[in-house]
Formats: C-alpha cells, structure tokens, sequence
C-alpha cells in the first residue's frame, strides 16, 4: 500500500506539476494566469507599451526621428507590445536565433495585446467600427468588463518576408509565424503579398542611413498567380465597402528599428493594390519597439 501511494503522489506530480521552467527566465516558478508559459514575476517585469509617446511609430519614449520629418510616410502608424530591453532582445533571440519554437505562441499572444490597442484607437478616431467584445485586459481597465463595443477591425495581415538564405538559416519567417497567431486570434486572414528581392544582411549593426539604403527596393509584389488569386478574392469578399473606404492593411513583424523596412513594404504594397484598383490604409505591429 505503501508503495502505491508514493507512486501515485509521483505520478500525480508528473501530471500536475506546481512549477514548470519559465519560458522567458528558464526557473522553475509558479506560472501567471495571464500569459501561458511565462511566471508570475517575468509577466510582472514585462515592459508593455500601454500608452506610446509618439503617435506615429509607437515609441514609448522621445522619438527623434518622427519629430525632424515632415514628409507623410506610407503608414498610418506603428504600434507595438514591448519596449526592446535586455530581457526582451534575449527572449527574442532565443525564438529566432536558437529555435526556441516554444515562444512562438506566447511571441503572437504579447503581439495580440499591440493589435487591441490599435483597434481601440482607430475606433476612437471612427474608422471602420464594428460591434466586438472588448479584450479582457482592456475591459477590465476600461470598467467594461465583458461588454460589447464598437472597435475598428482590419481586413488583412501581411508579414515582412525573409530571404531565401535567411529562411533556409532559420528554417521559419519569424513575422509570418506571428502573423499566424493574430490571425487565428483575430479571426484576419494573412497573406504573403510580398518577396525580398535580395538579401540585405543582418540590420541589428547597421546604423540608420545604410539601414535606409539597404531597403531601397528591397521588396515586391509577391508574382505567385496564387497569391494574387487570393488576394482578388480577398477583395470580392469585403464587396463594396471597398470603394466607400480604403483596404486595411496590417505590416507584421518582429522589431521596430529605424521603421526603414515597414516603410519599404508599405511603399510596395501601395503599387499592389493601387495595380487591383483600390487604395490602401496600412499599419503596423511589431513583437518590440527599439
């Protein structure tokens, strides 16, 4: 008898473990109801950006470089989950440097928090509302818990894409597997619409004029007929609230930098969709914001 409950308590500690190895700090702590896999002191310490200082690119903090342009840019504006600190650059790397596939989930469900944020902004300022449940970390803030309200909602999700070599490096296109969480999440189709035309190296040690540079024509329209097949029935499918307003389009990827590359692929989805006959509103959400 003995014997069989000490192989019970081990089998239900197996089974129900009261601490399992933290995704981003590795400890074995209790885990945070909020985000899967991650304990309760790491989802404390994360460095949301609730309320961007720059309206445009979402930084948290002073941005210099929205500030000394006075040119319109091809996006309407950035928004992102965390601040780029230490802690985040190491939890990033680990998921596209050293393959830890396990983040991918928990990396889509912090950019999800970035989405809502933006979708209660854009409903604020009017555009393209509809009736939504409000996101329960927003609600409760909000004083609305579990209610309905009318939040903006966009039409389709495009990730940045990668180079060929990056992608046989790597194996995956980090900003496609995010686009894939929000996707599911939000219920918004994602689409390839656009290839890297050539390899621009890694960026991370780069400053901004040649990360500039680099991303001159560094995108295009993807040339796949199944990809434009699907992006005109795309089209079809919004029917004729597409000549009332104008195509929603989310750009994801995992960090904001210079904006160089978001600004390069918004650039080539604008010749995209004026070439189908339409005009485009385009964001963009990003894992972090530098």
């Amino acid at each position: 008898m003995f014997a069989l409950n000490t192989w019970l308590q081990k089998a239900q500690t197996l089974l129900y473990p009261s601490s399992i190895p933290c995704l981003i700090c590795g400890k074995n702590s209790r885990l945070s109801s909020g985000l899967p896999g991650v304990c309760m002191n790491c989802e404390a310490s994360i460095p949301w950006i609730r309320s961007p200082r720059c309206s445009k690119c979402g930084r948290h903090v002073g941005c210099p470089d929205c500030s000394r342009s006075s040119e319109p840019g091809p996006i309407v504006c950035n928004r992102s989950s965390v601040a780029y600190t230490s802690v985040m650059r190491e939890t990033l790397g680990q998921y596209k440097y050293r393959g830890n596939e396990r983040l991918a989930p928990l990396l889509g469900l912090m950019l999800d928090r970035a989405y809502a944020i933006l979708q209660k902004e854009r409903a604020k300022a009017g555009h393209n509302a509809h009736s939504l449940q409000l996101p329960s970390f927003l609600s409760s803030r909000s004083g609305q818990r579990g209610s309905s309200v009318s939040l903006w909602q966009a039409d389709l999700l495009v990730p940045v894409p990668v180079s060929d070599s990056r992608l046989a490096e790597r194996g995956f296109n980090q900003a496609e597997r995010l686009a894939d969480v929000l996707s599911m999440r939000r219920g918004i189709p994602q689409l390839p619409l656009l290839i890297r035309t050539h390899h621009t190296g890694k960026q991370s040690f780069k400053s901004r004029a040649e990360r500039l540079n680099d991303m001159k024509h560094a995108f295009a329209a993807n040339p796949d007929p199944s990809v434009r097949k699907l992006f005109a029935e795309r089209l079809d499918s919004i029917g004729p609230q597409i000549p009332a307003r104008p195509l929603q389009i989310i750009i994801i990827d995992d960090i904001y930098t210079t904006g160089s590359t978001i600004r390069a692929c918004a650039e080539s989805l604008n010749l995209l969709t004026g070439s189908f006959g339409c005009l485009a509103e385009i964001y963009s959400l990003t894992w972090a914001r530098s």
